[in-house]
């Protein structure tokens, strides 16, 4: 796309930005309740999240650069970047948070049917779904292919016995997507992607709390659930073949990752710095400390870019999203310890309306999850040094 149309575009949309997004939603987020998930049970926490919803879905910018026939805009990547841009420019939250749009949707836009992509897709961009991840087990974590969540095949269904843990939000979600063994014999070969309905008979949670006191993590157990093998013409109950879900679930984890690694990123309202300016007087120490972590995260985003435009041109090597996974976990690790250091004995409370409940100390404490999830910092080092670096195994 020519120079001028990008710029002709900009233009358009933060003309239309300023004329869509509330006041309200240009503020950062402060608690769950400012962060809008859709799904059949979602709620607007008040009339500004509702209509910043609305406009977003009916723009087709819950999902920018998804297809128009699946509820996107269908916007190019340069477009695309530009949007996050000018989003970023005046703070506006997203109008939508969704597995279905971070991890499964990649996944069906690569694998899915026509059938699947128009009635998956469109749910999630219209956030009329809200989705979840059956991925890890107790004893298969970073070592997926361990699974035992077993589907015995029942001719048009599977009858599946297992247990997932670690699934975000699994409590508050309507479907899952799923890794089930479906072939004993066959480690990697013998894994099925499944998608049903978290309110299917024989599937309960339970919530995991966390030392910062917030539970986002549930066991969940399947106890004789019955996952139809067809929900209608073209749309299987299962994304890629049967016995090949590994290869799905390896396309996913990349986008996983990249999210996760979002959260080192400098993109944000406001810089550690501005936040040491607020605290007052600091130690010089300490302020050079975030004055160097600005820097590191912004460099963090423009490495993001870079590996995110070449994946996007199928350009890119497959262990990127590894790399990213693990800088990002560690810029973000840091930028709370940074965050606590400036608050002092302050920031060590952890109840009062004054703290917002100890939102600082609690979110610092989730951060220690984040060298965990979505596979372990161990792991990513591990890909990185055989893969990219390509230094010999032990």
């Amino acid at each position: 796309m020519a120079e001028t149309d990008l710029e002709s575009f900009r233009a358009e949309a933060r003309e239309w930005l300023e004329a869509n997004c509330p006041p309200e939603m240009r503020e950062p987020v402060r608690d769950e309740g400012d962060v809008y998930w859709g799904g059949r049970n979602g709620s607007f926490k008040n009339d500004a999240q509702k209509a910043w919803f609305e406009a977003c879905r009916d723009k087709g910018y819950t999902v920018p650069e998804w297809p128009k026939p699946y509820g996107g805009a269908g916007l190019s990547p340069a477009e695309g970047k530009i949007l996050r841009q000018e989003m970023a420019r005046i703070n506006a939250r997203p109008p939508l948070s969704s597995f279905g749009i971070w991890m499964l949707g990649p996944a069906l836009l690569h694998f899915g049917t026509e059938g699947q992509k128009q009635k998956f897709l469109n749910e999630i961009a219209r956030g009329e779904i809200r989705w979840c991840q059956g991925y890890s087990e107790p004893g298969s974590g970073s070592d997926l292919v361990s699974m035992q969540t077993y589907g015995e095949d029942k001719g048009d269904h599977w009858i599946v016995n297992g247990q997932k843990i670690w699934t975000s939000y699994a409590d508050e979600a309507d479907w899952i997507f799923c890794l089930v063994r479906t072939d004993k014999e066959n480690k990697y070969q013998g894994i099925t992607f499944m998608l049903f309905d978290m309110a299917n008979e024989g599937v309960s949670t339970k919530p995991i709390k966390l030392i910062s006191g917030y539970s986002p993590f549930c066991e969940t157990f399947m106890d004789d659930v019955m996952v139809p093998k067809s929900y209608g013409e073209d749309i299987p109950g299962y994304v890629g073949e049967i016995n090949r879900g590994w290869d799905v679930a390896k396309y996913l984890l990349g986008h996983e990752r990249e999210m996760i690694s979002a959260t080192g990123g400098g993109d944000r309202a406001s810089s550690l710095g501005a936040v040491s300016a607020r605290q007052g007087e600091l130690d010089p120490v300490l302020r050079a400390e975030m004055a160097m972590f600005d820097v590191d995260a912004l460099s963090f985003t423009a490495m993001s870019e870079k590996f995110m435009d070449e994946l996007k041109a199928n350009k890119g090597h497959p262990a990127q999203p590894n790399m990213l996974k693990y800088a990002g976990t560690e810029l973000n690790k840091r930028r709370h310890e940074l965050i606590m250091a400036a608050g002092g004995s302050r920031a060590l409370e952890w109840e009062s309306e004054e703290t917002q409940g100890g939102k600082t100390a609690r979110g610092w404490l989730r951060t220690k999850a984040n060298s965990i999830e979505g596979g372990t910092s161990e792991v990513m080092l591990n890909v990185i040094s055989k893969r990219i670096l390509e230094l010999p195994g032990s």
